[in-house]
């Protein structure tokens, strides 16, 4: 299990057999590939419904908004972290 915190205080836990995923990278691929809809879905994939969920609304502003800088930051960190092994 991959545990962390990203420099918002967003805990998250990833089992890290969501990183062994040539799904992910297929998805991966399209965002690269400036497929905006993509994104969503490699977070999804890579945090679940839920975990996403929990994401938006830790990031989310109070007019209603997930600012979409702050969340690819996000997704940033959890990406190193996992790349890091950032089992504890």
């Amino acid at each position: 299990m991959i545990e962390g915190k990203t420099k918002s205080g967003f805990a998250f836990e990833l089992d890290e057999n969501r990183m062994d995923d040539m799904e992910m990278i297929d998805i991966l691929a399209k965002v690269q590939d400036g497929d905006p809809v993509a994104c969503s879905k490699f977070i999804d994939k890579l945090l679940g419904t839920e975990g996403k969920k929990a994401l938006y609304d830790h990031l989310r502003t109070e007019d209603g908004r997930v600012p979409i800088k702050a969340l690819f930051d996000a997704v940033g960190e959890i990406l190193a972290s996992s790349g890091d092994n950032g089992k504890k």
